[in-house]
């Protein structure tokens, strides 16, 4: 029988990307792009700064979820406003610990909560709806160019 801590350490398999946005500057409509490039300060041609919240994730299995407690008829990765949709792996099992996307690095630092403008978009009570499925900011390790399909692998090393 394996420890917690063994168990904690753990995944079945890697993630992938599924989608990429970018959003040019704030309140704009995040765009789609099949590929980026992944600097300090988030993706090369998004609003990001250099920061613990450089770059923002949501997992694809939450977004089912968000749909069902919003009411909405279907909520798409879009709308939530996150720059990489992943899947396959839980990403809080993972926080304060380093991801490799691609060839890239990144480790993701702290909860990325819904901001207000997520009622607007949809709808009463979407804001609460969102809560706990809002996914996680992320700094940028090392750079580089990432796209979709690439894989989002645990590297098991948790910061202080």
């Amino acid at each position: 029988m394996s420890d917690l801590k063994t168990m904690m350490a753990r995944f079945a398999h890697p993630g992938h990307v599924d989608a990429i946005f970018l959003r040019p500057a704030r309140r704009l409509q995040p765009e789609p792009v099949q590929t980026a490039t992944l600097t300090d300060a988030g993706l090369d041609g998004d609003h990001g700064r250099p920061s613990k919240r450089a770059l923002t994730l949501i997992q694809a299995e939450h977004i089912p979820v968000i749909t069902a407690l919003s009411g909405s008829s279907d909520v798409s990765a879009q709308i939530l406003r996150r720059n990489l949709v992943v899947s396959g792996l839980n990403l809080i099992a993972f926080r304060g610990q380093r991801l490799q996307v691609g060839p890239t690095i990144i480790e993701l630092t702290v909860p990325c909560h819904p901001c207000s403008r997520i009622e607007e978009l949809l709808g009463h009570g979407g804001y609460t709806a969102m809560r706990g499925h809002g996914g996680f900011c992320a700094c940028v390790i090392t750079g580089g160019e990432i796209a979709l399909g690439d894989p989002v692998t645990p590297l098991g090393n948790r910061t202080p």
